[in-house]
């Protein structure tokens, strides 16, 4: 979405072709997905432990062990959710290659990529 919008301008402002760089743009992804995490990630950790939803720890294991009890267990989701959204963000949608391999799950991206010009 923010590839496409920077496209529009480019000819506009000089310095936007930058943004047409892969390499530019998964570094702007990284550091989204980080800036989400950190914003989302402490009201996710606190209604996680609001819920209950955490660690269950075992009484025969090592009592270090037991200090893990209560432990938000979903830290993946957070993972996924920001890696998704800056994805999303940085992405180049018009990309026919992602819409060829999201269409059909059976296609692999090296068959994918020989078959699409």
């Amino acid at each position: 979405m923010l590839y496409w919008i920077t496209q529009q301008f480019v000819s506009r402002i000089g310095g936007l072709h930058v943004f047409s760089y892969l390499t530019f743009r998964a570094i702007l992804a990284t550091a989204s997905a980080l800036g989400l995490s950190l914003l989302v990630g402490p009201p996710l950790i606190s209604r996680l432990s609001r819920y209950q939803i955490g660690q269950v720890v075992r009484d025969d294991g090592p009592p270090t062990h037991l200090l893990k009890a209560g432990t938000p267990t979903m830290g993946g989701t957070l993972i996924l959710v920001t890696t998704l959204v800056s994805t999303l963000l940085w992405a180049e949608l018009a990309n026919r290659l992602v819409w060829t391999v999201l269409a059909s799950p059976s296609l692999s991206v090296s068959s994918a990529s020989t078959t699409i010009t």
